[in-house]
């Protein structure tokens, strides 16, 4: 890594990438071919679909971003979603509400007291093989590990996985939502800890897709003590998620909730 991008990750993330909302069809269906190369060909996480698309009940109401290289915008790196609730409907439970139900601890915070549209998941991280083969990863979806930051006078960053967290806290951001749910690995806390986030679990650990534990995030929080050197990569892809919105057919911005249709 080079001295300027050791201390400036907001030109090394723009060198190599982009980052953007899926806001029409066809950039939705670079999402779900991705998530149905990653979950259903690659890791067999779910069935193997006819049309080569990942989706589920929960894509007509979430928001969607896409990474892709910078060199080669046509050229999809990975996706990540951001599962709205339906304030409306409180029986409408996100999926972490559904796989975590007998293991929340509601004294530390009870989803269903909160005010629905105020709170989301994040889910569907997904990354390429080609972007995250390593020994020992072909089961994770979108790893991050100790060495990934570097060590020493040797930093390294993980533009991938974090720049797609950061991606759907720049869609909370937008949409007004305070509270961030995310069903992963334990070890993420720590990982987070590194970039001044700070992600409490909520309750006991489940078996999906290997151990997983249900935490929670704030999103002004992660916002407002994020460390110095991530500001730089948060500006932009803040910059770019808002972008993808302004440039969307017809110069107007989509509406922070999608509507209920696939």
């Amino acid at each position: 890594m080079l001295l300027f991008e050791r201390f400036n990750l907001g030109h090394g993330f723009r060198k190599y990438f982009r980052i953007a909302p899926a806001v029409d069809d066809t950039l939705r269906d670079r999402v779900y071919r991705i998530r149905h190369e990653v979950y259903c060909e690659e890791l067999r996480f779910e069935p193997e679909r006819p049309d080569r698309r990942e989706t589920d009940e929960y894509d007509p109401h979430s928001l969607h971003c896409l990474l892709t290289t910078n060199t080669d915008p046509e050229n999809p790196v990975g996706c990540t979603r951001l599962v709205l609730a339906k304030p409306d409907d409180p029986a409408y439970l996100l999926p972490f509400e559904r796989t975590c139900a007998n293991t929340l601890d509601r004294r530390i915070i009870d989803p269903a007291k909160l005010p629905r549209e105020r709170i989301a998941e994040v889910s569907r991280l997904a990354v390429r093989a080609t972007y995250r083969r390593r020994r020992g990863e072909t089961r994770d979806e979108a790893p991050i590990h100790d060495e990934d930051f570097g060590k020493g006078d040797r930093p390294r960053f993980p533009y991938i996985p974090i720049g797609l967290y950061l991606g759907a806290v720049a869609l909370a951001a937008r949409s007004g939502i305070d509270t961030l749910f995310v069903l992963t690995e334990p070890r993420l806390a720590s990982h987070f800890a590194r970039l001044g986030v700070e992600i409490r679990q909520i309750g006991g650990g489940v078996d999906h897709r290997g151990l997983r534990v249900p935490s929670m995030m704030d999103v002004q929080g992660i916002i407002k003590n994020m460390r110095m050197i991530v500001k730089p990569i948060w500006r932009v892809i803040h910059e770019e998620i808002e972008r993808g919105f302004e440039q969307r057919a017809g110069g107007s911005r989509l509406s922070d909730r999608p509507t209920d249709h696939p």
